[in-house]
């Protein structure tokens, strides 16, 4: 197996250097990838003719339905699945070193919330946990162990408990992590409202079809009144990607040294969008090494010029003819 030197992707110290491990990565993956050198190859783009990471072609995320994205002979020890419904086909990410995921969204974490054994880390996620293959479960179960708080840990659908244990950490002064998904959060904000002074409430998105879509102020501003708190904190994520970027509140998102958003022209999916433009979005994640670390999703978004972005929504099924007027 051709190996790539994972230290550098956590090490970037800079856009320059950014610019220049994206592009190794590109070459990697366009030699050791054949779903995405074919995708490459029928773009017309090749390393002979790519000399700047925005203009690396961007993998539909759907690709993830239909093939094997692998940048590695090795074998996937670890194979993520998205949540579907039952008529759904899901989207497979294989993934052939868990280590590197888990440096990933360790030094992530660490970088805008700091050492997860400083947290007690309580998650709400009960449509993640009535499945297999979920990398955001992988995340947090590995969160909450590094936290070594006794309380740490998941609730499905005991509410009550969870309402009870918030209002003792809190009343106790302990730095807590609420990570749930929107339509649980909701229900608990819903049926056991509190004032939390010493909580972060962080929402993962997501209403599963349990709840009315809402957009991300209306989600947030119920969430303020229930939970109590100034702000309400994102996660962005994906079973395609092995990064994360964070949201502080506000939806304006920051990401780590090795990942990157740019957003796409939604007419035109191979021209790029300038700062402040709605377009769809595309993802660098050089962590993504050995599968393809260039992915056009099928959300919406802007990005600002200090490096933040924001998500304002998916493409509806009509709409996502800019991704597929790129599948082969």
């Amino acid at each position: 197996m051709k190996q790539f030197d994972t230290h550098r992707i956590f090490n970037i110290n800079n856009a320059d250097e950014f610019d220049t491990l994206a592009l190794d990565v590109f070459r990697f993956q366009y030699e050791n990838n054949k779903v995405y050198q074919q995708f490459c190859d029928h773009l017309k783009k090749t390393p002979q003719n790519v000399s700047d990471h925005l203009q690396t072609p961007f993998l539909p995320i759907s690709f993830f339905k239909s093939h094997k994205v692998l940048s590695t002979q090795k074998e996937a020890r670890t194979i993520f699945t998205s949540s579907g419904t039952t008529q759904s086909i899901t989207s497979k990410h294989f993934v052939p070193d868990i280590k590197i995921y888990e440096e990933s969204f360790l030094k992530a974490f660490k970088t805008f919330y700091g050492s997860p054994e400083e947290l007690c880390i309580l998650a709400l996620l009960p449509s993640y946990l009535e499945r297999e293959g979920s990398s955001l479960i992988y995340m947090v179960n590995n969160l909450i162990d590094k936290s070594k708080h006794v309380d740490s840990g998941f609730y499905l659908h005991n509410l009550e408990e969870l309402h009870q244990k918030l209002q003792e950490l809190d009343r106790n002064r302990t730095k807590t992590l609420l990570i749930g998904v929107s339509f649980a959060l909701l229900d608990l904000a819903e049926q056991f409202p509190m004032h939390l002074k010493n909580t972060i409430v962080m929402e993962t998105g997501g209403m599963k079809g349990r709840r009315k879509e809402l957009i991300r102020e209306e989600l947030h501003q119920i969430l303020k009144k229930g939970l109590g708190v100034n702000k309400i904190h994102s996660e962005y994520g994906m079973t395609e990607l092995l990064s994360q970027g964070y949201s502080k509140g506000d939806g304006i998102f920051k990401t780590p040294s090795w990942m990157k958003i740019i957003t796409r022209d939604t007419e035109d999916p191979l021209t790029i969008q300038s700062n402040g433009k709605t377009g769809g979005i595309n993802v660098i994640d050089l962590a993504n090494i050995y599968s393809c670390s260039f992915i056009a999703t099928q959300d919406l978004g802007k990005t600002y010029p200090n490096g933040t972005f924001e998500v304002l929504g998916r493409f509806d099924d009509s709409d996502i003819r800019g991704c597929n007027l790129m599948v082969l």
